[in-house]
This record gives C-alpha cells, structure tokens and sequence, in this order.
C-alpha cells in the first residue's frame, strides 16, 4: 500500500476541483453515487429525531440525504476540512428545503464533545486522511454507544469480467474525463490511484478492528463491488 495521504496536499487538491466537483461525480458514476448514498442511510436506519454527524461531507449530498430521513426534529452537521468544499452546500441544502448545519472540521480532531450523535458518517473520504484508524476512533467517539458510524468507499471488485471493464475504465478514461470537466487531471489521477490500493472488504474491517471501538462490524458492496458500505456498531 502506498504511504499515507499528505493532509495538506490533499486540502489543496480538493480546493482546486471544488467548483466543478458535483458535475464532474455525476459525468464519471452516470450518478450512480446518489443511489449508494441513498442505500447507506437506509442501511444506517436513521430515524426522524436522530442526530447525524457526516464528516468530509463536501459539497454535501449526503448530509442533505440524512437530513431527508431524520425530518425537523433531527439535526445533521456536515463537516470538512476543505472550506472551499463546503461553499456550495448550504445553497444546495436550502435548495431542497432542507435545514442542515456545515462547518469546517478534521475528521481526525473533531471539536465535537463525546457521545453527541446517533450516527457518525463518511463517504470517499475515509482513504484520503492519513490516519484511519484514528479517524474511526475520533467518529467513534463523538457518537452514541449503541450508535452507528457508517462509511462508504471505494474498493476493488472481484467479478472478472466487470472487473476488468471498471479497471479500463478508471485507470484510462476516469482521469481523462474529470481532468476535462474540472481542469485538474492529477487530482483524479491521484483520487484512482487511492482507490485501488486502499483496504476493502475484510482489510477495511481489519482497521475497524484497530480502532478497537466497535462491537459489531459488517460490509455490503454496492454495484458489483465498486464501493463497499461498513457499518460499526458503537461499543
């Protein structure tokens, strides 16, 4: 595996594609994203009045999706450590009617006090922070025992045949195509690169082991293995 992500340089990388991040996710998943996300908080099974923490949230999406399952009586914060992420979701939020409070925070040293919320999220954010496990304790620790941390990822996909087809398609065509749309190619270049080495399956529930915070923990993959869905159930 790789070393670990540089924090600045990954700030940095993700300020410079923040403008035209939302077109470029939904031109490379043909916004197949939104549907794992939607599957994420139904398998967090949110309910109305629930507290959601989503760190490395960007420009939001599933925040406002969180937001949609615990209605008015429920508060969801989403957070990143990249301002420039964060500039166009409470818009987004407002579009949709929907209240949901964005603030800037490191996954790794959330502000936030002990035992605060029901749920504790991350999506494609988990691979980029250079410390994981710590990540998975600092969420861990800002959430309810009893309560879920939810975290979707990218993986490695085991069918051949898909396998294959998605492997073309992320090494040659991916980079090319987000280098087009937001003018930052070593950034998806970077962003496919991570996703191919970083832990999945039982490596990813090998870090949750490290983390020492979960009593239970499961992983469902999501369009052939793509992406992976992990619950931690909260000791």
């Amino acid at each position: 595996m790789s070393s670990s992500p540089n924090p600045e340089i990954i700030r940095s990388m993700f300020s410079k594609v923040a403008a035209e991040y939302d077109k470029a996710n939904s031109v490379l998943s043909v916004g197949i994203h939104h549907l794992w996300r939607k599957k994420l908080v139904q398998l967090s099974e949110a309910q109305p009045g629930q507290r959601v923490l989503d760190c490395a949230t960007g420009t939001g999406d599933l925040a406002i999706e969180f937001k949609k399952s615990v209605g008015t009586t429920g508060k969801v914060i989403g957070t990143d450590f990249c301002p420039a992420m964060l500039t166009t979701a409470p818009a987004k939020a407002k579009k949709k009617n929907l209240e949901v409070q964005f603030e800037q925070a490191d996954v790794t040293q959330l502000q936030y006090s002990d035992h605060q919320f029901d749920i504790v999220s991350i999506s494609f954010g988990i691979r980029n922070v250079g410390d994981p496990v710590k990540a998975l304790q600092e969420m861990a620790r800002v959430c309810k025992p009893g309560g879920r941390i939810m975290v979707l990822e990218f993986g490695q996909m085991r069918t051949p045949v898909v396998k294959h087809m998605y492997k073309f398609y992320s090494e040659k065509v991916l980079p090319v195509l987000g280098g087009m749309i937001t003018g930052q190619k070593e950034a998806y270049e970077y962003l496919q690169t991570s996703s191919a080495h970083f832990p999945c399956r039982e490596g990813f529930i090998s870090l949750m082991k490290k983390a020492d915070c979960f009593s239970e923990m499961t992983y469902t993959p999501v369009s052939f293995g793509i992406a992976y869905i992990y619950t931690g159930i909260v000791k």
